[in-house]
């Protein structure tokens, strides 16, 4: 796996622990964060200053400490994200249909013709071709939500629709997604986290709460863009070697195992008393 980009790391801080600790870490603190997790100070404070520039941190002092919080438009996208990736992605059934997205959005908009692409992908809808985008029923309000965000209504045409023919199902899937990216996502995942679990069955968490928390960031940060990936398309539709539900089932077991004691490490470093 590539190493995990620090912006994204500092991300998955503040969405796994600073929001629950009262939205605040001390740059300090973060600091010694991401040092457990190989990044150099240096990098931090790059990334940090990025991030403040582009609106997703806000710089705060408390206590006389130099810190940051979460922007709100931070904080809505990782509630957001909250929701896709603990939640997980269950398949969609065949009968309750597709939804279609058709559009056509001139090229003096192309920003939001682009944001509009990545915005139904992270959703789930596969290109079909052209401007005809397929996804399971299910996704299609929100799929309205992200075009009325764009103000992109006039250029775009929403459809509840059944599949009839020319073509096996299936096929028509394999042109809309790459599921053998994805599936090979999933199988590594599955070969990463499978040994550090073992490991963790067999000794448990007593007086490992530091080990806990790289661990669970590490398995948080390859988790996150998965629920993105997938999209959640129904079992019959799948490859017969799909390891997504169990990928799903280690995750899960991750969070339960790794993610108090994760948490009880960083309370205490905030709180100066680690």
């Amino acid at each position: 796996m590539r190493p995990p980009r620090s912006k994204s790391l500092i991300f998955d801080i503040y969405g796994g622990f600073v929001r629950p600790l009262g939205g605040w870490i001390a740059i300090a603190d973060l600091i010694t964060l991401m040092d457990d997790l190989g990044v150099d100070q240096q990098t931090v404070r790059s990334s940090v200053s990025r991030m403040s520039r582009k609106g997703m941190l806000v710089r705060r002092r408390l206590a006389d400490q130099s810190g940051y919080e979460l922007s709100p438009q931070a904080e809505a996208i990782l509630e957001e994200g909250d929701q896709r990736i603990f939640a997980g992605t269950q398949p969609a059934v065949i009968a309750d249909g597709w939804a279609l997205a058709v559009f056509s959005v001139p090229e003096d908009q192309r920003g939001k013709r682009h944001q509009l692409r990545s915005q139904l992908t992270w959703l789930g809808f596969g290109n079909l071709g052209g401007g005809v985008w397929l996804a399971p029923r299910r996704v299609l309000e929100r799929g309205a939500e992200a075009v009325r965000r764009l103000q992109l209504e006039q250029y775009v045409d929403l459809f509840e629709a059944h599949y009839r023919e020319f073509d096996e199902l299936r096929a028509l899937v394999d042109r809309c997604w790459d599921l053998d990216r994805v599936g090979g996502l999933y199988a590594e995942f599955v070969e990463t986290v499978t040994p550090l679990l073992g490991r963790w069955r067999r000794s448990g968490t007593a007086d490992r709460e530091r080990l806990a928390f790289i661990d669970f960031t590490t398995v948080l940060h390859r988790w996150r863009k998965m629920p993105y990936l997938d999209p959640g398309l129904p079992l019959e539709l799948l490859p017969g070697d799909w390891r997504g539900t169990r990928a799903a089932e280690l995750f899960g077991e991750v969070v339960d195992r790794l993610e108090k004691p994760a948490l009880g490490y960083v309370e205490r470093l905030i709180n100066g008393s680690s």
